[in-house]
């Protein structure tokens, strides 16, 4: 009956949850590790992207992720599609399963997303659904069990877009996401609860601009927060809800983005954490912190997960810590 109901997902959230991704799964220890990279800004030939090239292969060949996530502003020079090819193609030489969101900057390079998202989408090894008529539609990936039976995960990508003015007149700022994505991370949230037997699938949700939650966590003195902040987190100016219908569904157990180069750093805040990747690209954007990734090890039937930053040429890792243990305050009395 349970793996009826995840088939009826399927099909109610095509094109979210699509066959080509179903080799994700669990390994043999429970276990699914997901790498980040943000903020490659890629320029085509280009000797100072050497680095972001380099932080990728490097990373992937330290972790060995079953995932690769890249959130966002991928590149960073004209002409977009060509930058977006090669870029790919050094990806999938990798040899990992990988997805793309869309950061502010990538549409502005001549290109659609919708034809840099059909670039990426071309290659061997990348699990992104068919777009469809969106040109850069939200999708949930069912992570499976170790024998790939059911779904024990998901994970939202979501589309954070780039400037507001491109959704509300006379507006300015970063880009908010839409009542409608909303609603969309709702109806899954919901299918994938159902299916789970009404007990919230435990899930993580990747995207490019922090939601305003990340700015109020950093206000917050009590919030505990592991890692680097260096700016302010640059967030839409209004706020749409996407982090209170987390908190109400109770699946999402991390948020990971990019965006501002100068922080790293992961804030639980009100039982979900808000955490950035670390900075991936070269010196073609602003940076103070030596390019690296993020890693996050998702644990098999459990809400639990370890995440750490790992640097380009550096075999220790940074920041390691488990979520929810190493975010919540003891009872001094019992100590």
């Amino acid at each position: 009956m349970r793996n009826f109901l995840f088939a009826l997902i399927a099909l109610c959230l095509a094109p979210l949850v699509e066959v080509k991704a179903q080799a994700l799964r669990f390994n043999a220890r429970g276990e699914f590790k997901i790498v980040q990279f943000t903020d490659l800004h890629y320029r085509l030939d280009d000797p100072r992207s050497d680095a972001a090239l380099q932080c990728i292969t490097d990373v992937l060949a330290k972790e060995k992720p079953q995932l690769a996530v890249f959130t966002g502003d991928n590149i960073y020079s004209k002409p977009g599609d060509m930058a977006m090819k090669r870029l790919v193609a050094h990806i999938d030489a990798q040899g990992v399963p990988f997805v793309m969101l869309f950061g502010n900057h990538d549409e502005e390079q001549g290109f659609p997303n919708a034809t840099l998202y059909d670039i990426i989408r071309k290659a061997k090894n990348n699990v992104m659904p068919e777009r469809g008529s969106n040109p850069s539609p939200d999708y949930a990936l069912a992570i499976k069990d170790a024998k790939g039976q059911r779904a024990e995960a998901a994970i939202y990508c979501i589309d954070s877009h780039n400037h507001v003015r491109t959704q509300l007149a006379g507006e300015k700022g970063y880009a908010f996401i839409t009542p409608e994505q909303v609603e969309w991370y709702r109806r899954s949230s919901d299918a994938f609860t159902k299916a789970n037997g009404g007990q919230p699938l435990p899930a993580v949700a990747f995207f490019h601009i922090p939601f305003p939650e990340y700015y109020l966590a950093t206000s917050d003195p009590s919030v505990i927060m592991y890692g680097t902040r260096m700016e302010a987190p640059c967030s839409p100016k209004l706020n749409t809800g996407l982090f209170v219908n987390m908190r109400v569904k109770g699946d999402v157990m991390g948020v990971f983005c990019g965006h501002d180069h100068d922080n790293d750093f992961a804030a639980m805040y009100h039982g979900i954490l808000l955490a950035y990747g670390r900075f991936s690209g070269g010196n073609t954007e602003y940076n103070h912190l030596a390019n690296g990734a993020r890693v996050i090890v998702l644990k098999e039937g459990k809400r639990k997960f370890d995440t750490w930053i790992r640097e380009r040429g550096n075999d220790a890792i940074k920041e390691r810590t488990s979520f929810p243990k190493s975010y919540v305050k003891d009872d001094w009395t019992k100590r």
